[in-house]
């Protein structure tokens, strides 16, 4: 009898639920040997996670394409994934919004940096979502716990650079914006 609840209460579609659950396992493998650079070298895997969760709870978002998206953003800069391979597992309109989000890792940092404030406000709805929740929470990290090595410079920088790559897809969801302002406001 519970059982029968717990199947049929919330009537959620498999395929977007497999295709996100999919998305999780295929970025869990990709950045399994991966740690960030704060004090505890947090597995990697919680940053995209941490997308993820700020969309769906804090967000409100629903789209499975951007929820999929989100988890698997950093795959391509920061693992040996290809375009190829992503369009083959997850499709067209995931692969998109991903190659969307990811920066040309041949370029020099501060080209990919530029790069992304001029593009920001000609990326989809999607990947302006995407790359709104890994601001956020790139900020959240760095107020929390911080690369070992970098100095307050370094930080507020960033700090300065999100701001700007933020300003140009303004609009895109005001709650997030939000949350964004207020975490600019603690720094200054």
């Amino acid at each position: 009898m519970a059982e029968d609840r717990v199947t049929t209460a919330i009537p959620i579609p498999l395929e977007p639920l497999q295709t996100l659950v999919s998305a999780i396992h295929f970025a869990t493998d990709k950045h399994r040997q991966q740690r960030r650079k704060d004090a505890d070298e947090t597995p990697y895997i919680n940053h995209p996670l941490s997308l993820l969760h700020l969309l769906v709870t804090e967000g409100s978002v629903t789209d499975p394409a951007t929820l999929c998206a989100a988890v698997l953003h950093d795959t391509i800069e920061d693992t040996e994934t290809t375009e190829a391979e992503l369009y083959h597992h997850f499709g067209q309109e995931i692969a998109s919004v991903v190659m969307e989000v990811s920066d040309d890792k041949n370029l020099p940092k501060t080209e990919q940096k530029r790069l992304q404030i001029e593009h920001a406000p000609h990326i989809s709805e999607r990947a302006k979502l995407v790359k709104l929740a890994d601001k956020i929470c790139n900020l959240r990290d760095l107020l929390t716990t911080p690369p070992v090595d970098w100095p307050s410079e370094r930080k507020l920088a960033y700090f300065h650079w999100a701001s700007e790559v933020v300003d140009g897809i303004r609009g895109a969801h005001p709650k997030l914006e939000e949350l964004f302002d207020g975490l600019m406001a603690e720094v200054g």
